[in-house]
């Protein structure tokens, strides 16, 4: 009897100890994650949209690779902050967007989140920031898209739009080639503050592109593809007007964030939307 009772007391303090070291390493792995809630396991499907057809690499270029060697810095905290409920099957998921003036970000961020742009949408001086929630099978995915003003005196407002991002979405103007090279500055300042966060080099205004001459649309798209090679970024070319690409971009996010079986294919042909990566 004696015995019985010194094992059972033996195993409900084992039971205990279990149960401390089991929070302990929740706390650690959440801290590590830096989220608010636990991501569930997504199934393998998603809507696939019709991808574009393939063509031959028509165009090459060359751009001498940039090198960021960040250092660790501390971030205030941001200056909008978005309640989560704790849900179990809500995902919450950061996205940036960085580019110069009036290269159409704004158009294009309104173009995805469609009827949701009047709603949850919080503004600071150089900063914005809205919501998407997407359902993927039986699981909620809430998408916080930072947006940064592309004046110089913004640039501040980088750390807080950057951290935590899973992806970061470098845009230019197609038809302007100096937002074009504005891109690897916002680049270099974004890996300052977020160095694992998905790139995607973004031109926006297809619509307008494919009026320029052939040449010069030849000579802008591979600089484009040299400049997303040097970035180890995705290519695409987009019109928030008539939507090319628009939705894509979050599906091809999405499919990559979670692995799941989704894939876009290359398409190189100019005149077309360009798909490159």
């Amino acid at each position: 009897m004696v015995q019985f009772c010194l094992r059972r007391r033996i195993q409900r303090r084992m039971l205990i100890l279990r149960r401390c070291i089991r929070r302990l390493m929740d706390r650690l792995l959440m801290s590590c994650l830096r989220k608010t809630v636990r991501y569930r396991m997504l199934p393998q499907a998603i809507m696939s949209p019709t991808p574009p057809a393939p063509a031959p690499d028509a165009v090459q270029g060359e751009f001498e690779s940039v090198e960021v060697v960040p250092e660790p810095v501390s971030v205030p905290a941001p200056a909008l902050n978005r309640d989560y409920s704790v849900d179990s099957d809500l995902v919450p998921l950061k996205i940036s967007l960085l580019g110069d003036c009036n290269i159409g970000k704004t158009s294009f961020l309104e173009k995805y989140v469609g009827d949701e742009k009047e709603r949850g949408r919080e503004h600071e001086n150089g900063l914005s920031s809205i919501d998407k929630t997407l359902i993927v099978g039986d699981a909620r995915i809430s998408y916080s898209i930072w947006e940064v003003g592309g004046d110089k005196k913004y640039q501040d407002h980088i750390p807080i739009a950057c951290k935590d991002s899973v992806a970061i979405l470098f845009m230019f103007d197609l038809t302007s080639r100096c937002t074009l090279n504005s891109v690897i500055g916002w680049y270099q300042q974004a890996r300052k503050w977020n160095q694992t966060a998905i790139p995607i080099l973004i031109g926006t205004k297809f619509d307008d592109f494919i009026q320029l001459p052939i040449d010069l649309q030849w000579t802008i798209a591979s600089q484009a593809r040299s400049y997303a090679k040097a970035l180890n970024a995705t290519l695409f070319f987009s019109s928030a007007t008539y939507n090319i690409n628009v939705n894509k971009i979050f599906k091809f996010i999405t499919a990559k964030i979670f692995d799941l079986p989704w894939t876009v294919e290359r398409n190189l042909t100019i005149g077309e939307p360009i798909i490159d990566f």
